[in-house]
């Protein structure tokens, strides 16, 4: 089973809770505040672990939460960090935010990793807030929330080299006989349905990677036949191999069949006609494929190297192995769309990140007042709602971002209700 597009949910663990304590050793006076900040919540790293080929594990196991930061404790111990969750992934996953699209990372190398879920920062104990004036409070923090979001992980093949063509036309057969990769071959339709990998070793001692990739048909790039799927796993490719059928047998004109898998490929991306094509004239053991190729010669109008082989009985597979070889020795990788262009000039690249929505007044259809927005939520969520000099300081807070004064303009009046997540306040003028 091949698994190369999967949807996870991640989480960061929370941070670990401040602690209220006090100093009680006999023989000091006026102790004071004792309480201990709490430990920093596990971010979720995914890293690179060369011998995976596929996302199957991501198939079983969806959530991903990692432990929280331990809380404070008495005598202005700190609670503990917590360890990282670390998710192993195979080379060329690359994962977006599910719901922005935005590109969170592009892991490629063995051993290369990326945060995609941060961890809680741990809550303050109540060390933290003394001040002249209240040199003891009984106030503390809960932990940060850790971050949580849902991810597409998306496997895109570290080949150099891919096979394109209409079903049928011999690439399985190509790929079997240049390398030690054993593709399922079959006299029928789609017999790939799975992209597969093969090493290739050329006479002078070369080699590259070769996948052969199912066949694409016309309407491919919107979702026609199994092409749309594997689409994605040209875009890492340096050199594309396209296998046309030059014995007509299927009924098929060997050049109608290279426009058409060439539209596919601008269609799904422009940026694929920017790679070199190498054209493989397969099946020129067959009756009519020497007139079918000079026919096909004659309408190209582009300036293609062209190689007529047999895959069955194995002539012309030197020529053709030295040129790919060739090719993608002299050819660049091609950065995925999202990637920097490297100039050589190394500048420092500045992102601009979203200003988090401090809240958002909204009404119901009962008439309540609904507070939400990213930094309030967050301010609740740190906050000991079981201690009155929290309440007081989150009411102070609230009162500073300016929701007091927003609500008023909404026409909140003297005990109206105001909802923040599950929780109803009364709105005291």
């Amino acid at each position: 089973m091949f698994v190369d597009q999967v949807k996870v949910y991640v989480k960061g663990g929370d941070g670990g809770n401040g602690m209220v304590a006090f100093r009680r050793e006999k023989y000091v006076p006026k102790g004071g505040p004792a309480g201990g900040d709490g430990g920093k919540g596990a971010n979720v790293v995914f890293i690179v672990e060369e011998g995976l080929r596929t996302l199957m594990d991501f198939r079983y196991k969806k959530h991903f939460k990692a432990e929280r930061g331990e809380h404070g404790m008495s005598k202005n111990q700190h609670g503990r960090n917590s360890k990282d969750m670390i998710i192993k992934v195979p080379p060329g996953t690359v994962v977006t935010d599910a719901d922005t699209g935005e590109v969170i990372a592009d892991l490629t190398e063995h051993g290369q990793q990326a945060i995609i879920a941060k961890g809680g920062r741990g809550g303050r104990g109540n060390s933290r807030f003394a001040t002249p004036a209240n040199p003891a409070p009984e106030l503390s923090e809960h932990g940060e929330p850790g971050q949580e979001r849902e991810v597409m992980l998306e496997l895109k093949l570290l080949a150099d080299v891919g096979l394109v063509g209409f079903p049928s036309v011999g690439k399985s057969t190509l790929l079997s006989v240049v390398s030690a990769a054993r593709p399922k071959i079959g006299a029928y339709h789609f017999t790939t349905i799975v992209p597969n990998l093969g090493m290739v070793e050329t006479e002078d001692n070369r080699s590259f990677v070769m996948a052969d990739l199912p066949g694409l048909i016309e309407g491919a790039h919107s979702g026609v036949g199994l092409g749309h799927q594997f689409l994605r796993h040209i875009e890492r490719t340096r050199v594309i191999v396209h296998v046309i059928d030059m014995s007509g047998m299927e009924g098929r004109d060997p050049y109608e069949d290279y426009v058409t898998i060439n539209n596919e490929l601008q269609e799904y991306n422009l940026r694929l006609t920017e790679r070199p094509q190498i054209i493989v004239a397969n099946k020129m053991d067959m009756p009519d494929a020497e007139e079918n190729l000079a026919a096909f010669k004659e309408q190209l109008e582009e300036e293609y190297p062209i190689f007529p082989i047999s895959a069955v009985t194995r002539s012309g597979l030197r020529e053709l192995l030295f040129a790919i070889a060739d090719k993608v020795e002299e050819t660049p990788e091609f950065p995925l769309e999202h990637e920097e262009e490297d100039t050589g000039v190394h500048r420092v690249l500045y992102k601009h990140e979203a200003d988090q929505v401090e809240f958002t007044i909204t009404r119901d259809s009962a008439g309540d007042f609904i507070v939400s927005g990213d930094a309030v939520e967050k301010l609740f969520k740190m906050t000991d709602f079981s201690r009155d000099e929290s309440v007081r300081r989150f009411a102070r807070q609230l009162r500073g971002m300016g929701v007091d004064e927003a609500l008023r303009e909404k026409g909140a009046k003297d005990g109206d209700i105001v909802k923040l997540l599950d929780y109803e306040f009364e709105f005291i003028d």
